[in-house]
């Protein structure tokens, strides 16, 4: 089980270089064909210019330079949402439904549209992989935790980063103030195992601190790379919403974050 067919989402944020470098790096340690996605969008629809033009050009010229340099198999895709007719966050989810995996960069005061990461999760049905939009990452998937709750969102999350699970040198599943968590937590190791992952559990209780940032104090004194979690949480009108604690992971996260809905 790997990931071999790759979306990432370039733009021309300063932020993009990391999440760049961390799609090459996947896409050659999965043996992926990495595809490059640009679109190119109109704030407050001013017409297309030469500048546009030529930020589509500098990222086209990074994107192909980048992945050369590693000899992976690439294609780059330049979309004009104009063109297209619709949005951003439509235009990344259709792109999505053909791949094994999705990433794009963690939303930033200012970024338009402020919601794709949640958007592309809920819309795509594939992992989403999010970048944070500060910091490096040479490594991403060698020590995993995933943040568990019994529950299809749980469960669609682990399954889809088994990719990552059977590759990880370490893999954590946590649970955060459950009382009944035990036997529960066994069971999904036990799972893990049988595709030849070894996995420890860990019970954590949050008291008064938010469980968003439990897992994330939880991950970075772990020392993981990667957490992995549910995004969605079913309404008190049977209606899908984001989930309180995913919400404070997108805004707060330190590490990439896989999440699948």
């Amino acid at each position: 089980m790997t990931f071999k067919d790759v979306l990432v989402h370039v733009d021309n944020t300063q932020q993009c270089t990391a999440r760049l470098d961390l799609a090459v790096g996947l896409a050659k340690r999965h043996r992926a064909h990495l595809t490059g996605l640009y679109v190119i969008s109109y704030p407050h629809y001013r017409p297309r210019h030469e500048s546009t033009e030529l930020k589509a050009a500098e990222a086209e010229a990074s994107f192909r330079q980048k992945t050369a340099q590693v000899g992976i198999s690439a294609e780059w895709l330049c979309v004009d949402w104009a063109v297209a007719g619709v949005s951003m966050t439509e235009i990344v989810t259709l792109h999505a439904y053909h791949r094994d995996l999705v990433i794009v960069g963690q939303t930033h005061e200012g970024d338009t549209p402020p919601d794709l990461p949640e958007r592309v999760v809920s819309g795509s049905g594939r992992p989403v992989l999010i970048v944070p939009y500060a910091g490096t990452f040479e490594t991403v998937g060698e020590q995993v935790m995933v943040a568990w709750k019994p529950g299809r969102e749980s469960v669609r999350a682990l399954n889809d980063a088994m990719p990552f699970l059977l590759d990880a040198r370490q893999a954590t599943v946590v649970t955060v103030n459950s009382s009944d968590s035990g036997e529960d937590l066994g069971n999904v190791c036990t799972h893990l195992a049988r595709h030849g992952v070894t996995a420890k559990g860990e019970e954590l209780m949050a008291g008064d601190i938010p469980v968003g940032d439990m897992l994330l104090n939880q991950a970075w004194e772990d020392g993981s790379d990667l957490l992995v979690m549910g995004a969605y949480t079913h309404t008190i009108r049977g209606t899908f919403a984001i989930g309180q604690v995913a919400r404070h992971v997108l805004r707060h996260m330190t590490m990439p974050v896989l999440m699948s809905h």
